[in-house]
């Protein structure tokens, strides 16, 4: 019997197959989850669909910008519908305008700002709150998260604050769904070959860098994500619940 067996979650961020959502929902998948999927955008929905429909044809596939409430209400009450409950929660959600991720955090526009911090932080306490009535048998909400949100990365800029406001996120959710039984996790990855990481200016510098530097001398494989979101959705971390669990090859403990 698998650890997630019976289990039913929602994922939220999957644009191709490189993506960590992707690694984490395989993982989940494998060990029983019946999982559902939402996409951005028509752009994005032919990729999320040959993907979601690796694990069958009736998998539940739906539209969702989780900057509109309406949505991101459809979502959830086509998931009660189809399953009467949820358990799982991935938050795999970040964008911010390029211009913002160039040049100088100073020079940061309020809409970027507003813009960065509505789509990568506040959507999660958007669906946290969607999704919160439907775990009535307890639950993990999974986010993702990167070092840059406590440490200066050079053109990570307003996403850094973003995922910094997205970690506090993270502590207050825990805090407030603990007494349901709900826990709210993060995993800071090291630096992976995504789509929204190739965004970055300096990106390929990174990973040589993470490489050179990092204890295991290494960067972080997706399947290796995709373990960690696994062990935070089942029950053998039933106790741990507020944290950020760094999943980068040992980087964020050096200093030099």
């Amino acid at each position: 019997m698998g650890l997630l067996e019976k289990k039913v979650g929602v994922v939220f961020g999957v644009a191709n197959k490189r993506s960590i959502a992707w690694a984490i929902a395989q993982a989940w998948a494998r060990e029983g989850a019946h999982l559902a999927f939402t996409y951005q955008g028509e752009r994005l929905k032919e990729n999320v669909a040959e993907l979601a429909g690796t694990f069958g044809t009736d998998t539940l596939l739906m539209p969702c910008d989780v900057t509109q409430d309406d949505q991101i209400q459809l979502v959830f009450n086509e998931i009660r519908k189809r399953y009467g409950k949820l358990h799982l929660l991935l938050h795999s959600v970040a964008f911010a305008p390029r211009e913002a991720l160039e040049g100088r955090f100073l020079d940061t526009s309020r809409d970027a700002f507003r813009v960065a911090l509505d789509v990568s932080t506040y959507s999660l306490v958007a669906l946290a709150r969607a999704a919160a009535p439907l775990m009535t048998e307890g639950g993990s909400i999974l986010t993702l998260t990167y070092y840059g949100a406590e440490k200066v990365i050079p053109h990570y800029n307003v996403m850094g604050v973003a995922k910094a406001a997205l970690e506090a996120s993270v502590r207050y959710l825990a805090y407030d769904l603990g007494p349901q039984r709900i826990r709210v996790n993060a995993i800071s990855a090291g630096p992976v070959n995504t789509l929204a990481a190739r965004g970055i200016s300096g990106f390929l510098e990174m990973l040589k860098h993470y490489e050179a530097k990092s204890p295991l001398r290494r960067n972080v494989a997706p399947e290796e994500l995709g373990a960690t979101g696994l062990f935070l959705a089942s029950d053998g971390a039933a106790a741990i619940t507020g944290q950020v669990i760094y999943v980068d090859c040992g980087y964020q403990i050096m200093g030099m």
